[in-house]
Parts: structure tokens; sequence; C-alpha cells
């Protein structure tokens, strides 16, 4: 079976699907990996990389994934100008396509897949299981993104993270405040603490209270009987009375924030609205949020995906591709959870997926011309 890797369209985008680490791993399995040229470039791997790691490298998108089996993808396909089709459109009817799909926010993408005869396995949908845990992209990019929104509020703020004894006086250390306790924030938690912030974080699910206190942060949160957390794993939407108590509690630790981080996602996807206009007009002038749910519409009402701006003084961030300012690393550590996807279904020189997987039963959205 042909693996196709092209380069990823979208704009700003610097990862690629595929690694030569893993295309070695592929092509020792007995798959042949074809990459188009130039595909890595911007996550430091050349061509001549993946042709030391038993890739054959192709120029232009039509030929790499005309002969392909098996497609891998860092987003959704999409129309590509440079070519003048669509990326679903230069694929075979019966290909199978893997990559981090998020149906919720692409039902377009699937669409057109499904359409196609394509069938589609999203990443983003694997669920939080054991046996799939070296599969599971969104820790992998949210571990990243978590890292890389506390860098970049540290370069945003004015002021110093850790405390200082000068001999200008003591410089006390920057306040920061983490809104959700997922992967990404506890990766914000510990990266502050290592900066020498000050941390607090909160959540709707009271159970991550242990693993917040084990990062030296202290845990903020409402008292509530309601169950927070989904069947998957992730926060789940609760009632008006507890967003009221939500409210009140981030409207005054956000006052005494120098810096937020917000990571706040429902069912992964769907980014709660947590920060008021009113709440950033009381914060300190100087003070930064960074919100790592701009992809989903971001945490903050003045939050703009993609943008960086400055409302009464308070700087927000609302970078909307965090991992993708890592590339190298970022594309490894996908490229690894893709490699492990197809290698723990691939037997007897084929790529094998059986519906009574519950692995593959949960991230199968398209198949043979019918959404699923």
């Amino acid at each position: 079976m042909n693996v196709a890797v092209v380069k990823e369209i979208l704009g700003g985008e610097r990862r690629v699907a595929l690694v030569p680490e893993s295309c070695a791993k592929l092509s020792k399995a007995g798959m042949a990996v074809v990459v188009e040229s130039g595909a890595g470039v911007a996550a430091f791997f050349s061509d001549d990389d993946y042709e030391k790691a038993g890739a054959r490298v192709e120029n232009g998108p039509a030929a790499v994934l005309g002969g392909a089996g098996l497609v891998l993808k860092v987003h959704p396909p999409a129309f590509n100008p440079a070519v003048g089709l669509h990326e679903a459109d230069m694929m075979r009817p019966d290909a199978l396509l893997v990559g981090q799909l998020v149906p919720a926010r692409h039902p377009e993408a699937v669409a057109k897949l499904a359409e196609r005869g394509i069938t589609a396995f999203a990443m983003d949908r694997i669920p939080r299981i054991t046996r799939a845990q070296p599969m599971d992209t969104l820790s992998s990019m949210a571990n990243i993104a978590g890292y890389r929104a506390v860098l970049l509020a540290a370069d945003l703020l004015p002021r110093f993270f850790p405390m200082m004894t000068t001999a200008a006086g003591t410089v006390l250390p920057a306040k920061v405040l983490v809104i959700g306790a997922g992967v990404a924030g506890l990766q914000a938690i510990a990266t502050a603490r290592r900066l020498g912030a000050v941390v607090e974080a909160t959540d709707t699910r009271p159970e991550v209270r242990e693993q917040v206190q084990s990062l030296g942060a202290r845990f903020v949160g409402v008292e509530t009987g309601e169950s927070a957390q989904d069947a998957g794993g992730y926060a789940k939407e609760l009632s008006a009375e507890f967003y009221r108590k939500q409210a009140e509690l981030i409207a005054g630790r956000c006052a005494a924030a120098d810096v937020v981080v917000t990571t706040a996602l429902i069912g992964g996807v769907k980014a709660p609205r947590l920060i008021t206009a009113g709440m950033v007009r009381a914060m300190r002038p100087g003070s930064v949020i960074v919100d790592v749910a701009a992809e989903g519409g971001g945490n903050c009402e003045l939050t703009r995906p993609g943008e960086t701006v400055v409302e009464n003084g308070v700087t927000i961030c609302g970078h909307d591709n965090l991992p993708s300012t890592l590339p190298w690393h970022a594309s490894t550590l996908f490229s690894r959870n893709l490699a492990s996807f197809v290698l723990a279904f691939w037997k007897d020189g084929r790529f094998r997926h059986d519906l009574d997987d519950e692995i593959l039963r949960a991230a199968r959205v398209a198949s043979g011309g019918g959404k699923d």
C-alpha cells in the first residue's frame, strides 16, 4: 500500500503529518511512503531526510495523492488554490484518510470525503482508553499549546515572572491564573511554575484538584453536586446556576492576575465564553490573556482568533495554532501518533478497519459514500 503525505496548505501551518523517523517504521512494516517535495521543510525535515528514511519524494500533490491507498494529513482536506483542485478530488475514491479532522468544525470537509467514497478516520475522535494513548494527537498538541501559551504570556507581560532580589529591591513574582486543567492547562501550570510564577487554576471538574496541586499550583473552584465530566473524559456543559457562580469566581481571580491562560473546551471542541468584556476592563493595565481556546471561538469575549489585540491596556492573544509554532516537535509527536494508529491495525500487508474495534468505530467519520 502507498502511503501519501502532502504539504499542508492551511495558511501559517508549519507541521507535516509524517516525519522521517515514522516513515522508516512504516517502510519497515511493508508500506511504500510517498511524500510531496517540500512537505516537511517548514518543520525542518528536508526531502533528503525522507529519502534516507526510505520514502519516495514526488513533485506536486496530485502525483502523491492519486496513487495512495492511505493518506495522512494534519488538517482536513481543502481546496488547493495552487493546483485549482480540492485535495479530496485528487484522492482515489477507495482511499483511506487519517488526520485530525474535527468534524464538528469542518462538516463540509467530512461531507466532501463521504461524497468521494473515501473512508476517513478522525484522530480527534479516538476514545480516551489505555490502548489508544499512543494515538492521542489531542493530548500531544495540547501539551505544546499549554507550554507555548505561557512563553507567549511571558514575552507579552511587561513584568518579570519569577521573584527577584535586586539592588533596587525585591520584585514579586507574577500571578498566573489558568482556566481549564486538562492537558493544555496542566502543561501551562507546569511551565508557569518553572518560570517562577505564583499559579492558581480553576476547572469545572473538582477531580483535577490533586493534579493541579501536584504541580505546585492552588486550585480554586465552585463547589457543585453536578458531574462535570462526560464519558470521554472531557468537560461537559453544566447548569446556569453553576456558570453564574463560576463567573463570579473567575471575575475576582482575573482582577488579581497578571496573566490569564484559558484552555477550556466543551467536548474537546466548543469554547465556552468565560471572560466577559467587563472582566477584562477590571484587569490591571499591562495584564495578559492568552486564549488557547481561540481555535474553538475563544474563552474570552474579546478574543479575535488569529490576532493579538489590546483592550483597555490588557493584551489578548488569540493565536489559533500554537502547536505550529514548534513545528519540529509538533510534527514529530503528531507523526508518532499517526504511525501508532496505522501500525496498530496493519496486518498481513493491509490496513484492516474492523468496526468491531472500539477505536476504529469511534474514529471513523466517513465511509463508502456515507457519513457516519
